[in-house]
């Protein structure tokens, strides 16, 4: 099993550490295109092998996509991070181009490659990665769900004051703080659902600090978050490399399903050795349902900022 990561960042290295430790797969390829900044990366994370016990093979490459070849499955984080008072929808324009350049040079060299799209705006560059590779729409995962249902989890068991094994929960939709979609309504600590817990005034800021839980960060930071990125893209790729068969959000190419057309969103899928196995439709309250197509909405109006 081998796994490329374009892009060298905090992002991308955390996906590369990640992946590395949890030892399922032979190699991974950092690619950058900043001179020596992938090899310097690549060179320190093996300098942890002994230390953390993996015996995962990383290597590093400045723009040379063909150290890339036969990879089973890539990771797209490059692009600009977001930057405080910046939304994921601001970054097209820029992140467009690179996005494209680099799904061309990964599918030039693995023709079977399974591609995890982690650039922002995450849903529409899926969207476009779907409409230039040429790829079966199962091969193209966007990272988003993941992540923003981790988020949601780690609000719910700090509101219950639980511990976080006992919460389960989902977030679907888009991958924006307006288009996020955590479902309240299926969250549960332990198979009790967790509406008989809190109370609407702490289920509310649960909702509201999940949805801007990228944003809070980026305030915080300076820039984006990498760890949980990292973090939610080892669990999807490990699903992969190990046919686990795992239920995870994630934004996919919609054919129908929860009446969308023709448009990359949030909704839960199994996933494994092919990518994605199988759209699992969830039944919506009628406000969910009214969200979800709220969102859709607003996914497209920026797909149509796209130039392919």
């Amino acid at each position: 099993m081998k796994v490329t990561v374009v892009g060298a960042g905090a992002v991308g290295a955390s996906c590369a550490e990640y992946i590395a430790m949890k030892n399922f797969c032979s190699e991974v390829v950092l690619v950058d295109i900043k001179e020596g900044f992938a090899e310097g990366k690549a060179m320190d994370l093996m300098q942890t092998a002994s230390l953390n016990g993996f015996d995962t093979k990383i290597t590093g490459t400045t723009g040379d996509y063909s150290k890339t070849a036969g990879s089973h499955v890539a990771v797209i984080t490059s692009g600009i991070p977001r930057k405080p008072g910046m939304t994921r929808e601001e970054l097209i324009g820029i992140n467009a181009g690179i996005v494209k350049e680099v799904t061309e040079n990964l599918v030039k060299h693995s023709p079977e490659v399974i591609i995890i799209v982690v650039s922002n705006p995450m849903d529409t560059m899926a969207y476009l990665v779907h409409k230039t590779s040429g790829l079966p729409k199962h091969k193209i995962i966007g990272m988003g769900g993941a992540l923003d249902s981790a988020r949601f989890k780690y609000r719910l068991a700090e509101a219950l004051e639980a511990p976080i094994s006992d919460v389960d929960g989902m977030v679907i939709a888009a991958h924006s703080d307006t288009g996020m979609l955590p479902l309240l309504s299926k969250a549960t600590r332990n198979g009790v659902p967790v509406t008989e817990f809190l109370n609407d005034e702490k289920q509310k800021y649960v909702i509201e600090e999940t949805k801007v839980g990228g944003a809070t960060l980026t305030k915080l930071l300076g820039t984006s978050a990498w760890y949980a990125p990292g973090a939610a893209v080892s669990v999807m790729v490990q699903a992969i490399a190990c046919d686990q068969k795992k239920m995870i959000p994630c934004s996919l190419m919609l054919e129908g399903e929860y009446g969308q057309n023709d448009i990359c969103l949030g909704v839960p899928a199994i996933i494994g050795k092919n990518g994605v196995e199988s759209i699992v439709n969830v039944t919506l309250t009628a406000d969910e349902q009214l969200k979800f197509a709220e969102a859709a909405n607003a996914v497209r109006e920026v797909n149509g900022d796209l130039k392919f």
